[in-house]
C-alpha cells in the first residue's frame, strides 16, 4: 500500500498569497501555516508532523518554505525519513527518502544553505535601506498601535482585575500588546 500525499504550505504572513505553491499537484491533505519560519514551531507543521505516517510522501513547494536555516532544514528532513516518509522539494527537483545517495544528502546541505544565505542577504539589504531612509528622515518606524488613552484604560483595567485576555479582546488588539503596556519599561 502507497502512502498518502501531504502537502506543507507555509507563507510568512497573512496577507500573502499561498496559491502558486503547490498547484495543480494532486494531494490528499494540505497543511498551510501563515507564519514566520524562524523556528520549527508552527502549528500546521505541527499538525502535520502528528497526522503523517511510514509510507507518506511530504510535497513541500521549496526548502525555504520548510525551514529558513539549514539546521532546522536538515533536521526536519532526517526526522521525516528516519519514519518511512518521503520528502519531496518541488522548486529544487529534490526528493529525500532516508536511503539517499551522498550527493543527495550534500545537495540538501548546499541548497539549505544557499537558501539561508539569500535570507540573510535580504535582511542585510533591508537593514541598509532602513538605515538610509532614516538619514533622509523618510523612516519613523512602526506606528504605534494604541492611543495613549487605551494604555491608561489597559492598566487601570487590569488594576481592577479584569483579565488580561478580556481587555485585549475589548480594545480589539493582541494580548502581547496588553502585556507590552504593562511592563515597568512602558510605566
Amino acid at each position: 500500500m502507497s502512502g498518502q500525499r501531504i502537502g506543507y504550505i507555509r507563507v510568512s504572513s497573512i496577507g500573502q498569497n499561498t496559491e502558486r505553491q503547490l498547484d495543480g499537484l494532486e494531494l490528499d491533505r494540505v497543511f498551510e501555516d501563515k507564519v514566520s519560519a524562524k523556528d520549527i514551531d508552527r502549528p500546521a507543521l505541527r499538525n502535520m508532523l502528528g497526522f503523517i505516517r511510514e509510507g507518506d510522501t511530504v510535497i513541500i513547494h521549496s526548502m525555504d518554505r520548510l525551514a529558513r536555516n539549514l539546521d532546522d532544514l536538515r533536521k526536519l528532513v532526517k526526522e521525516l525519513t528516519a519514519q518511512g516518509i518521503k520528502v519531496q522539494f518541488i522548486k529544487e527537483s529534490l526528493i529525500f527518502s532516508g536511503e539517499d545517495s551522498p550527493m543527495a544528502t550534500l545537495l540538501l546541505s548546499v541548497m539549505g544553505a544557499f537558501a539561508e544565505f539569500e535570507r540573510a542577504l535580504l535582511r542585510e539589504r533591508q537593514r541598509e535601506g532602513i538605515e538610509l531612509a532614516k538619514k533622509r528622515g523618510a523612516y519613523r518606524g512602526r506606528q504605534r498601535m494604541v492611543t495613549d488613552e487605551q494604555i491608561e484604560t489597559i492598566r487601570s483595567r487590569v488594576a481592577a482585575g479584569v483579565p488580561k485576555a478580556k481587555v485585549a479582546r475589548d480594545l480589539g488588539i493582541n494580548r502581547d500588546t496588553v502585556y507590552k503596556y504593562l511592563s515597568k519599561d512602558n510605566y
